[in-house]
């Protein structure tokens, strides 16, 4: 049996013969090594070309495209960019994403692989995820025409119409051909098309929609409303206007029953009538009659020459009222001063509802008031207390600051004036300035499923003010600075919430939609309140800061309602329950 031959390299003096042998099987040892090294790669002289990918794309050549690119270990980002677009058209959704993550990484200012990772998400329906990309890509080139249409379509798809607006607008759609309303509502069609700010055969702008809707609510009928988009066939748009209207005393014997008789566990009724003669001319009214704070209240308005830019309004308020001051609502809490207050007061002012961002409100008023069975105690000052006529001049603008569309978010400022003169025993002049700065957010693109809201607010008063011109920081149903953990009345008598001439306040809330039909909902959620109030030279006010955590539930009923709120006052550990209406 022949020995078996090695042909490793040995460095003997007889072994030239063996080591020729190994040299020799050593070279094609190496060879085929460097072939299985190389299996599977392309060689650099065969590497496809940007311009390749290029033209196989416009080809749609996918499955090439995957082959080429795929078969190569290490791609640059041009080449994971086409890799990853095909497997994506091939439905390899997850390989697609991971090459495009990585094309991506190594090339950040590139917008391409946003879009193309926005396209992905958008066909896995994840509309939120595409959103995400597309901004990313649009904040790398923000004139990109496709970029902004395909985000303007996936915001469409979500229900956020300002937002798609917002990003159409830079490519000059979406184009009008029609505006139809659905139901056809009864208010006159020359009020209502006065109130649209755009028109068909037109590219809808955003500034349009959003003045158009504030002008839609300053009619005063439509408590819910809404503009839908319906696409056609040509590429272009119906806008479809849909709302609730409200006519004569109601839209149906329930909802008028229920507008009527809405006030009566608090001792009153609320007679209303709607769209006068289709001109939306409204009446709304409030008789009260609590022994301890009777109050009739009456308002009448209308479109100011018949246009939707600015609405009217005449009032008349005639109030008797017991007064009993106190330091709390519950506990020992004595009475510090006491009277009978009549006031009478009617007015005009006129509001615009011109444009979506900034609005503001003009009036003047006449009134007089007069004491009676007054005990003033060491609280209140003579002035205070002085009857006679007042002539008073109000002004108030708000405006909207900031407004993220696809975010849901904005934020809003107001000021307001109240100039005032007495014709009384001190003849004193006076002028109320207020303040407010708020935002309120949207976290869901879709509806209102959840609301969060925060505003803060203050106020003071130059001269000698009247006893009823003073700020009261509480729940009372004829206050709206609510201080959720305070209760402004005790044994049916207003005085026992913190009042005074200057004030801060600070009210943050989120609601929750529980359940909701179209015609009832229900919400719920928590609020948290801060303020304090003060009066320089009395008695009055709250002397420290108040904090007010609590949680409150929102019954809706044909868009009015009822609110069920608890809070508690953590200075003095009182709780306080209470319910009132909801407008």
């Amino acid at each position: 049996m022949p020995a078996k031959t090695d042909y490793r390299f040995r460095a003997s003096d007889a072994g030239h013969l063996h080591w020729e042998k190994g040299f020799r099987w050593g070279l094609l040892a190496v060879f085929l090594c460097g072939c299985l090294g190389t299996r599977g790669e392309t060689p650099p002289s065969q590497a496809p070309t940007a311009q390749q990918m290029e033209q196989l794309a416009a080809g749609h050549e996918w499955a090439e495209i995957v082959r080429l690119t795929g078969a190569m270990k290490k791609r640059p980002a041009e080449m994971d960019f086409y890799y990853g677009m095909a497997l994506g058209q091939v439905g390899r959704w997850d390989a697609a994403k991971e090459a495009l993550e990585e094309g991506q990484r190594r090339a950040p200012g590139d917008p391409r692989f946003a879009v193309e990772l926005a396209g992905i998400a958008f066909k896995q329906k994840n509309y939120a995820q595409a959103a995400r990309r597309l901004r990313t890509a649009i904040r790398l080139e923000p004139e990109d025409p496709y970029a902004n249409n395909f985000l303007a379509t996936v915001y469409f798809l979500e229900g956020n119409l300002e937002a798609a607006l917002k990003y159409w607008n830079r490519v000059g759609k979406p184009a009008i051909e029609d505006v139809r309303e659905d139901p056809e509502p009864r208010i006159a069609p020359a009020l209502l098309d006065r109130a649209f700010a755009f028109s068909p055969a037109a590219t809808l702008r955003l500034p349009q929609f959003i003045d158009s809707e504030a002008r839609v609510r300053g009619l005063g009928v439509f408590p819910q409303y809404q503009f839908d988009l319906e696409a056609r066939d040509d590429g272009k748009f119906d806008v479809v206007f849909r709302a609730r209207e409200l006519n004569g005393f109601g839209d149906g014997g329930w909802e008028k029953l229920f507008l009527f008789f809405r006030g009566i566990p608090f001792q009153g009724v609320e007679p209303g009538f709607y769209n006068w003669r289709r001109q939306a001319i409204n009446f709304d009214s409030l008789v009260r009659w609590d022994a301890q704070k009777r109050r009739i209240f009456g308002q009448l308005s209308g479109p100011w020459e018949h246009g939707a830019k600015y609405r009217w309004a005449l009032t008349t308020d005639l109030r008797n009222e017991n007064w009993a001051v106190r330091n709390g609502f519950a506990g020992p809490a004595p009475v510090l001063a006491s009277f009978n207050m009549r006031t009478e007061k009617a007015g005009f002012d006129l509001t615009s509802y011109a444009s979506g961002r900034v609005g503001w409100m003009a009036g003047a008023a006449v009134s007089h008031r007069d004491f009676r069975s007054a005990e003033a105690g060491a609280v209140l000052t003579p002035a205070m207390l002085d009857a006679g006529y007042e002539l008073r001049q109000e002004a108030r603008i708000t405006d909207v600051l900031w407004r993220v569309p696809e975010r849901c978010f904005q934020v809003t400022a107001g000021a307001g004036s109240e100039a005032a003169r007495l014709w009384s025993p001190h003849a004193e002049a006076f002028e109320k300035l207020t303040g407010e700065l708020g935002w309120s957010w949207f976290p869901r693109q879709e509806g209102d499923d959840y609301a969060m809201r925060q505003s803060v607010r203050a106020g003071t008063i130059f001269g000698q003010a009247p006893f009823d011109e003073l700020f009261i920081l509480g729940l009372e149903r004829d206050n709206d600075l609510p201080l959720r953990a305070h209760i402004g009345t005790r044994d049916g008598r207003k005085g026992s919430a913190p009042l005074g001439r200057d004030y801060f306040l600070e009210n943050w809330e989120m609601d929750k939609n529980i359940y909701g039909n179209g015609l009832v909902k229900v919400q719920l959620g928590p609020f948290f309140d801060i303020g304090k109030i003060a009066d320089p030279g009395t008695a009055l006010g709250s002397h420290k800061w108040l904090f007010d955590p609590g949680a409150q539930a929102k019954l809706r009923v044909f868009g009015s309602g009822l609110v069920f709120s608890y809070g508690k006052d953590l200075r003095s550990g009182n709780n306080a329950f209470y319910v009132m209406l909801l407008e």
